[in-house]
């Protein structure tokens, strides 16, 4: 049974996060050959300001973003 998780900041629409899962669930089931029923796909997200880069948060790296 695949779990794909997918960790991403916060902001994409519903419609973003559901083609989303549908794409990484064909594509699971058209590389290793499972079921549709078997992938599972979790969407972890999170605000810039939780989220490191290059030893600064997201949120200040990113501020017009």
């Amino acid at each position: 049974m695949p779990v794909i998780i997918v960790k991403l900041w916060k902001g994409r629409s519903k419609e973003q996060k559901n083609k989303l899962i549908e794409g990484l669930t064909e594509k699971t089931i058209e590389s290793i050959g499972c079921t549709k029923g078997s992938v599972q796909v979790i969407i972890d997200e999170y605000d810039k300001g939780n989220w490191g880069l290059e030893g600064r948060s997201a949120e200040e790296m990113f501020l017009d973003k």
